[in-house]
């Protein structure tokens, strides 16, 4: 199961991908890896799961089916074994990335180069349905800056830009253990440890016409004496909350605001702001995300309840079913989102 295939669904309309896609989908990605990856060919030999049996009824019965079936990966495993979770003589372009590190101890994980070209049309189509930004660039360039660690978010917010016609200035930022900092210390210890990072800003905000920036919410501070020029501000990450809404609307006036919400196996997702709440919607069919109650069984909460939420990633070169150390929110699809979504994340 290759890209060429998956490409050919997503590029014309992301947004409009079936159940029916999805369910096929995700059942030929299962296939391959019991077959082709070492975690999941081990897996399958000692669990002997049924996927006639997990793959009836509609997604969320799937979904719950898979995690019942003890499918679920040990987050302290895959962090120990990532190479496991490759499958074996894989023919694509494979680069391995770290996790951003700011909870906890760094995670490695990979992505075949060509998911951007399943998460770009995603993000593009979502962003511009939701905050217009095909129009808002289509007659000056979007020049951006953008803070954060190298590699998957790097190489994401590049292509982005750069399919609006736009240019980046991408200023590396070391983020292991900074939420610990952040809590324990304040915002003004991060911004010392982030010293580089805050000159280079600087420097760049006196000489260029940045209009558009992408960086974490506390570092939207830099941006204060420049809030005129400033159309769009992509944030993500701890902090993205009704009361930093607020501030920004009180301190960047005449600026969009796009949150996004990221995850070093699957990179962004599109965020919306709904009645001072924040509903984000991943990419189908290759992320699947809901809250969950995890009791005698793993359950999907009812929409407007708080649950833990759980992942499928299911990609030709990745495979990872988990439960993540965070709650959400079940939500309905809204805007130009025709599945699911989970909303008000808190860890």
């Amino acid at each position: 199961m290759m890209y060429d295939s998956l490409t050919a669904v997503i590029e014309d309309n992301p947004l409009s991908v079936s159940e029916e896609f999805t369910k096929d989908y995700l059942r030929r990605i299962f296939e391959f890896h019991f077959e082709r990856t070492p975690y999941w060919r081990s897996v399958a030999r000692r669990l002997k799961p049924d996927l006639d049996e997990i793959f009836q009824g509609n997604i969320r019965r799937i979904f719950e089916n898979i995690f019942n079936s003890g499918l679920a990966v040990d987050e302290d495993y895959l962090r120990a074994n990532w190479l496991d979770f490759v499958p074996d003589n894989y023919p694509g372009r494979i680069r391995f990335y770290q996790s951003s590190g700011t909870t906890r101890e760094r995670a490695i994980g990979h992505w075949d180069a060509n998911y951007l070209r399943v998460l770009l049309p995603y993000l593009r189509r979502a962003i511009d349905e939701l905050y217009h930004l095909d129009s808002t660039y289509s007659d000056h360039q979007m020049r951006a800056i953008a803070h954060g660690p190298y590699g998957w978010y790097q190489d994401e917010i590049s292509e982005l830009v750069w399919s609006y016609g736009g240019v980046l200035y991408f200023i590396g930022m070391e983020t292991e253990g900074l939420k610990r900092v952040l809590r324990e210390q304040g915002l003004e210890a991060v911004l010392r440890l982030l010293d580089p990072l805050v000159r280079y800003t600087h420097r760049v905000m006196e000489r260029d016409r940045i209009n558009t920036v992408r960086t974490a919410p506390q570092l939207m501070t830099l941006f204060e004496d420049y809030s005129d020029g400033i159309e769009t501000a992509i944030v993500s990450g701890v902090g993205v909350n009704q009361d930093f809404l607020t501030y920004l609307e009180e301190t960047f006036r005449e600026t969009r605001i796009v949150p996004l919400y990221g995850y070093y196996l699957f990179g962004d997702i599109v965020g919306l702001h709904r009645r001072g709440e924040f509903h984000y919607y991943p990419n189908y069919p290759t992320t699947l995300i809901f809250p969950v109650k995890v009791e005698d069984e793993v359950r999907i909460v009812k929409r407007g309840e708080r649950g833990k939420n759980a992942f499928i990633i299911a990609r030709p070169e990745v495979l990872v079913v988990k439960l993540e150390n965070e709650t959400a929110e079940r939500v309905p699809p809204s805007g130009p989102f025709k599945w699911e979504g989970f909303g008000n994340p808190l860890r």
